[in-house]
C-alpha cells in the first residue's frame, strides 16, 4: 500500500525549501522596482504557506522509510508541484495570459529544457527573468538533492529518492551518508557558477546579466536575459567563457569530486569522458568544416560559431550565437544528432547520455564480431569493469521506451496540424530538454505559436526527459498501483 503521508511530507520540504530561493529575485525587484514585487511575493507566500501545511500535516511521518513505489511517486510529484508554484509569477505579473504557457515556461525552467513561449524577454520585469534562471539553476543538480544537502530530516528511504532522480548516477559510494554526497555535489555546483559569474562580469556582462547566465549555462538550461539569446552580446569572450562552461557542466560531476580531492586521473581513465571529448571535438570539427565552406570565411569565425553551437545543443544548453536554421542541411543533421548524445551521466545535461550511447556502440560491434567468430567469448567493458547484463537490458529498455514516446508525442503532434520537422525536432528537443528545435521553434523562433494540447505533450516530454524516462513511465503501469 502506497504510503501517501510520506509521500506528502516529502513534497512539502521540497516545496518550502524551493520557496526560498525566492528571496533572490525579490530582491532584484526591490533595486530595479520594475512593479513585479507584488507578483514574486504572493507567489513565495502561497509556495511557503502550502509546503509548510503540507509538512506539518505529515510530521509524524517524516521518518519513515520509503520504498521504491514511492521514491518514483515522490520525485514526480515533486517536479510537478514546484512547477505548478513556479509557474505563479508569470501568472500574476501577466507575463503570460494562459495558465498552459505560465506551467510550461515553468516546466522548461525547472527541466533545464530551454524551451519558451516567452516572445519579449528584454520587456519583462528583471525579478521575474531572474525567478526564470533561478528555476533552471535549482534543476539542474536537482531539487530533491538539494533538498538532501540542506535538510537531511527527509530521513529514511533517502537513498530511494536520490535514485529516482539522479536514476544512473553512483554518486550515493563517494561519500558514507547520503547527505555528504548531496552536499559535495552542491558545493561543487555552486563553486562553479560562482567562477562563471565573475568570469562573465569581467568579459562585460552586466552583474545581473553575469548571475542570469551563469545560472543557465552550469545548469545546461539555456534561458537568456536577451531575446536575441548569446548572440545580443556579440563578445567572442563571453562565447568562449560560455562554451567552456557548458562542456564543463556536461561533465560527471563524480570526476569533479575527485579532481577537488587531488585525483584527476580519473578524468583520462574514464571512457565516458574521452568519448565525450572526442565527440565534441568530432561534431566541432565537422561544423567548422562546412561553415567555411559555405558561410564564413575565417577560420576563426567558423570555429567560433560552431565549438558554441555544438557544445550548446549536445549538452542540451539551447544557448544560441547563430541561427543555425540559415546553415546548411549537414550542419543541421549533426546538431539534431548531437540532441541524443546529452551531457554525461551524472551531469546537469540532458539527452540520453554519452555512457549509454558509448555502450550501444560497444555493444553492436560486439554483435558484429560474433558474426564474424560465433564460438568467441567477448565481454563488453566500461572503464575496465565488465557491464553486467541487467544493465544492458536497463539500457536497450531505456532505448525502446525514449523512442517510443518520441514516436508518440510526434504523432499527436503532427495530428493537430504541426509539420513533421516542427513536431519530430520539438519532441526530441523536449525529451533530451534542449529547447530550440527546427521549423516553428527555431533558434531564432519558439514555442508561443503551437496549439495548447501540443504544449502539454511536450510538457510531459520534458518531465520524462529530465528524470530520465523510467521514473515518470512506471507511474502509468496499472501494476505500479497494485498491492
Amino acid at each position: 500500500m502506497m504510503n501517501w503521508y510520506a509521500v506528502i511530507n516529502i513534497v512539502g520540504v521540497v516545496t518550502f525549501i524551493v520557496s526560498l530561493f525566492f528571496v533572490l529575485p525579490i530582491s532584484a525587484s526591490l533595486y530595479y522596482k520594475e512593479g513585479d514585487l507584488p507578483s514574486l511575493l504572493l507567489s513565495f507566500l502561497i509556495m511557503a504557506a502550502t509546503g509548510l501545511i503540507m509538512f506539518f500535516g505529515t510530521k509524524k511521518y517524516r521518518h519513515t522509510d520509503i520504498r521504491h513505489r514511492e521514491g518514483f511517486l515522490t520525485v514526480t510529484l515533486c517536479w510537478v508541484t514546484v512547477s505548478l508554484f513556479g509557474s505563479f509569477p508569470y501568472l500574476f505579473e501577466g507575463t503570460f495570459s494562459t495558465f498552459t504557457d505560465a506551467y510550461f515556461e515553468s516546466m522548461a525552467g525547472f527541466t533545464t529544457t530551454g524551451a519558451s513561449v516567452l516572445n519579449d524577454i528584454e520587456g519583462t520585469p528583471k525579478g521575474i527573468l531572474l525567478w526564470r534562471s533561478i528555476t533552471q539553476w535549482l534543476g539542474g543538480m536537482g531539487m530533491v538533492v538539494f533538498s538532501l544537502a540542506v535538510m537531511p530530516l527527509i530521513g529514511g528511504g533517502g537513498i530511494q529518492l536520490f535514485k529516482a532522480e539522479v536514476p544512473e548516477i553512483t554518486v550515493d559510494k563517494l561519500r558514507p551518508r547520503l547527505f555528504d554526497t548531496a552536499k559535495s555535489l552542491w558545493y561543487i555546483y555552486a563553486t562553479l557558477t560562482g567562477i562563471t559569474i565573475v568570469l562573465l562580469f569581467i568579459a562585460g556582462m552586466s552583474f545581473y546579466d553575469a548571475l542570469c547566465h551563469a545560472f543557465t549555462t552550469l545548469a545546461t538550461g539555456g534561458f537568456s536575459t536577451k531575446n536575441t539569446s548569446i548572440a545580443y552580446f556579440n563578445n567572442g569572450y563571453i562565447d568562449l567563457i560560455i562554451t567552456v562552461f557548458m562542456f564543463l557542466a556536461g561533465i560527471n560531476y563524480t570526476l569533479y569530486f575527485y579532481a577537488f580531492r587531488g585525483d584527476i586521473t580519473r578524468f583520462y581513465k574514464s571512457n565516458e569522458f574521452k568519448f565525450y571529448f572526442w565527440v565534441t571535438l568530432l561534431a566541432i570539427s565537422l561544423i567548422a568544416f562546412d561553415l567555411l565552406r559555405n558561410d564564413f570565411g575565417s577560420v576563426i569565425k567558423a570555429l567560433r560559431y560552431a565549438s558554441f553551437q555544438a557544445v550548446s545543443i549536445m549538452t542540451t544548453t539551447g544557448y544560441a550565437t547563430a541561427d543555425y536554421e540559415k546553415w546548411s542541411p549537414f550542419a543541421q543533421i549533426i546538431l539534431v544528432t548531437l540532441m541524443f548524445f546529452g551531457g554525461m551521466i551524472g551531469s546537469t545535461g540532458g539527452g540520453m547520455k554519452q555512457v549509454r550511447i558509448l555502450i550501444m556502440f560497444k555493444q553492436g560491434f560486439r554483435e558484429l564480431y560474433q558474426l564474424i567468430h560465433p564460438r568467441a567469448v567477448t565481454a563488453i567493458k566500461l572503464d575496465e569493469k565488465q557491464i553486467p547484463k541487467e544493465v544492458l537490458g536497463s539500457i536497450w529498455g531505456f532505448l525502446f521506451l525514449f523512442i517510443i514516446t518520441w514516436v508518440g508525442a510526434s504523432i499527436i503532434l503532427t495530428f493537430q496540424g504541426i509539420d513533421i520537422i516542427t513536431a519530430t525536432t520539438t519532441v526530441i528537443s523536449a525529451l533530451c530538454n534542449v529547447g530550440p528545435a527546427l521549423g516553428q521553434a527555431g533558434p531564432a523562433e519558439n514555442y508561443a505559436l503551437l496549439p495548447d494540447l501540443a504544449k502539454w505533450v511536450l510538457t510531459f516530454c520534458m518531465l520524462v526527459g529530465r528524470l530520465e524516462v523510467y521514473t515518470v513511465l512506471v507511474l502509468i503501469m496499472p501494476q505500479f498501483w497494485m498491492k
